[in-house]
């Protein structure tokens, strides 16, 4: 089975080949950053326009580099939510278009089931149980995945996900777009002693998150400082600390909750190294293993797409003919998928 999976839900254009024997064949990642950074954020009805223009050209592309025509495709996978609704439908039309003129089936997948499985492209990988922390620019979730469809959420973002945080905090600092990747290049000039911030919800019961009092009190110290190069770096050293501390804190949480010991760390932030380090140590006091995608697979990407649909194609499921996707969409919606 050889599966192609298109990832539209934001500002990234994704497209990989995946085959059960093989695995990732090819793909290839067009970012919109550019286009955005002048707004300081994603214009959805730019970010839509955009895909139109790259995605055709890049499914080519990466169909040739895997050495795949439309007679050797078995099923399209294309994300279906959550994410930006005009972002969505173009790779929604797109993906379904694709696989009925190629006499094929077709499957919506999550998004951020996508970025769950994620691991599961690397070597090695996490057997089920496991726990997974997912991050990105929209959502701050863990989830306790059983298997393929088999989640329950434990925590969510209750007002700003960590990815906005980071972005938004790095926009008053006024660091350049997209701001979390700035943040964290700043935080390693950063003295760790001089500024100490709070570790929102972390002196109550319970797994959910909140990182938008902890970017207002970064706005009052900046406001409060000398507003220089150091005590810029300072801060952002300070509030990086506090946001892994915190998601640090709740994994332990969970992980003791469960009695489950493997952990996956996914989405955007997941690249974070002081996270990565942080999540380790956690890992190895508790007597379990943590697992990640490489860096590439952290952001969007249409490899993470692929896997998913193929895993869920394998198991009988399909979309029907009509084309509908879903910017708000529960993990714990999905049916599961046991092949």
């Amino acid at each position: 089975m050889r599966v192609l999976g298109i990832e539209t839900s934001c500002d990234e254009t994704g497209v990989a080949v995946y085959a059960r024997d093989g695995g990732l064949l090819a793909h290839a990642l067009y970012s919109q950053v550019e286009l955005h950074a002048r707004y300081g954020g994603v214009v959805p009805e730019l970010a839509s326009r955009d895909h139109i223009r790259k995605l055709l050209p890049l499914v080519q592309d990466v169909m040739s580099e895997a050495g795949t025509g439309a007679s050797d495709i078995d099923g399209v996978a294309f994300t279906a939510g959550p994410g930006l609704v005009g972002a969505l439908l173009v790779g929604a039309l797109t993906g379904r278009c694709l696989a009925w003129s190629w006499g094929v089936s077709a499957i919506a997948v999550h998004h951020m089931e996508g970025h769950l499985l994620a691991p599961m492209l690397e070597p090695e990988t996490p057997g089920f149980p496991f726990i997974a922390l997912l991050v990105s620019g929209g959502h701050s979730l863990l989830v306790e995945v059983n298997g393929v469809g088999r989640y329950r959420v434990l925590g969510d973002s209750i007002d700003d996900a960590v990815g906005e945080a980071f972005d938004k905090t790095a926009k008053l600092l006024g660091l350049p777009y997209p701001g979390g990747p700035a943040l964290a290049q700043l935080a390693l000039q950063g003295n760790p002693e001089r500024f100490t911030f709070p570790r929102p919800m972390t002196d109550r019961p319970g797994l959910d998150f909140s990182f938008s009092g902890l970017k207002t009190f970064a706005l009052n110290t900046w406001r409060e400082s000398a507003q220089d190069d150091q005590a810029r770096a300072d801060i952002a050293r300070a509030f990086e600390e506090a946001v892994v501390d915190t998601m640090v804190i709740k994994c332990r949480r969970a992980l003791h909750q469960t009695g489950i010991r493997q952990l996956i760390i996914a989405g955007g932030v997941g690249a974070n190294q002081r996270l990565r380090e942080r999540l380790g140590q956690l890992m190895a006091e508790e007597d379990g293993r943590v697992f990640y995608p490489r860096p590439e697979f952290c952001t969007d990407n249409g490899a993470m797409i692929a896997y998913a649909g193929y895993r869920r194609l394998l198991a009988g499921q399909t979309a029907p003919l009509s084309v509908n996707v879903t910017p708000r969409w529960s993990l714990e919606e999905l049916d599961p998928a046991d092949a």
